[in-house]
């Protein structure tokens, strides 16, 4: 499998992944703080960047690594709001 075609699909599941978070919260599914919103979000960013550095689109990986790291930080509270709970 040709490198160029492997990074056009790992863009295509991180906008998927991306989409779908935004569509599952915009339409009252889940909740912007949910641990499956978060890893939608967190998951797609990651394949973003991959795919943005491949193609060496510089700002569109700077604002995925700003994404990745707010879902980061949402899943890591997230996971220390109940262990206090």
């Amino acid at each position: 499998m040709e490198y160029e075609f492997l990074m056009d699909i790992v863009g295509w599941v991180g906008a998927a992944a991306v989409l779908a978070a935004y569509w599952m919260v915009s339409t009252g599914r889940v909740v912007g703080d949910s641990t499956i919103y978060q890893s939608l979000n967190m998951v797609g960013g990651v394949c973003l960047i991959l795919n943005t550095l491949y193609y060496g689109a510089f700002p569109s990986s700077g604002v995925n690594v700003v994404w990745v790291g707010i879902a980061l930080y949402s899943l890591s509270r997230r996971k220390t709001d109940r262990s206090t709970d």
